[in-house]
């Protein structure tokens, strides 16, 4: 990808890997540490956050670790709505084995209602990317208070068909592989994501190597890179649904996604809202879900949750939806 993006532009290219060698260089500053579980269902744990309030189970994306919702002590969405009158929890992923090789999204959706199912009252749900997507399909299966997507995909050929092509030969080519491992590996997808748009990767590398690497500046690009460059794998299972079923036959955008008519068929409405990226180039905003309820959110997919515009742009406005308008729905 370096070479395509800088074959006409050695200058660049050498930027950019003096850049990468930079920030693999670079000193790190300590995580913070994530909050005790308190439920859990085999490897997927519900960590506690705090609050005092109605419960909020946030829920990540299976992509990505889910520590961008707690990136710093300045940039922690979650410990941030824990001091709005909500008691937030988050569903922790884990690290799947080859053993988990047929949990698809609807078993982690299922275990995601399992850990809600322990709680005192019926829990509010947020969903962040394809955690919103798992976020739909959870309410089919245990009682929720209402549902909050945030830069959630759901009609896939919302992504352009340059995009979807793409993904498609990747899988292609890696589905064998992680077949016989059980596995989607953190690898392929980050490679995938690489591919939704190169020239700001390649870009991101170039700036960082003018940045000394121990400022403040420097410091938040590493935290944030660090967590787009690590993962745990998808179960084998979970990744062919996202890639052949979401992505290719786009079963959710046309109503044809079991978890769907689970939630079409529930006994009471659920509130929700949709929060969408209006400059996302990871989830475009055409692939939403398109809620009667649905805010604009003038940000990236990323810098929505821990940009310097976050807290107004989004935090607010979502909190305030949690705390007084879903009872209004």
């Amino acid at each position: 990808m370096l070479r395509s993006e800088t074959a006409d532009d050695p200058g660049r290219r050498a930027r950019a890997l003096t850049g990468l060698r930079a920030y693999q260089d670079a000193p790190r500053l300590p995580r913070t540490p994530m909050a005790e579980p308190v439920a859990r269902d085999g490897r997927i744990v519900l960590r506690d956050y705090g609050g005092a309030g109605r419960p909020v189970v946030v829920i990540p994306s299976l992509i990505n670790p889910p520590f961008v919702l707690d990136l710093s002590p300045e940039k922690s969405l979650l410990r941030w709505l824990a001091g709005q009158g909500l008691r937030v929890l988050l569903v922790d992923w884990g690290t799947p084995a080859p053993d988990d090789r047929a949990m698809d999204l609807g078993r982690h959706a299922q275990a995601v209602a399992r850990l809600c199912a322990t709680l005192d009252e019926p829990p509010l749900l947020v969903g962040y990317c394809l955690g919103g997507t798992i976020a739909l399909a959870t309410a089919g299966f245990v009682p929720v208070a209402g549902i909050a997507l945030i830069a959630t995909p759901w009609h896939f050929t919302g992504f352009d068909d340059a995009t979807r092509a793409g993904v498609a030969d990747q899988w292609t080519m890696a589905q064998p592989t992680a077949e016989r491992m059980g596995l989607v590996p953190m690898e392929f997808l980050q490679a995938m994501f690489w591919q939704l748009d190169p020239g700001r990767t390649v870009d991101k590398y170039v700036g960082f190597a003018d940045l000394d690497p121990a400022s403040a500046k420097a410091q938040a690009f590493i935290a944030l890179e660090d967590w787009a460059n690590a993962g745990a794998p998808l179960p084998y299972a979970a990744g062919r649904e996202l890639f052949d079923d979401l992505f290719d036959a786009d079963l959710p955008g046309t109503g044809r996604w079991r978890v769907a008519d689970r939630i079409a068929s529930a006994d009471h409405p659920v509130p929700m809202v949709e929060f969408v990226a209006a400059d996302d180039r990871i989830v475009p905003a055409a692939s939403a879900i398109g809620l009667p309820d649905r805010r604009i959110v003038p940000a990236g997919h990323v810098g929505m949750i821990v940009g310097s515009r976050g807290p107004s742009v989004l935090w607010e406005p979502l909190a305030h939806w949690l705390c007084d308008g879903s009872r209004t729905r």
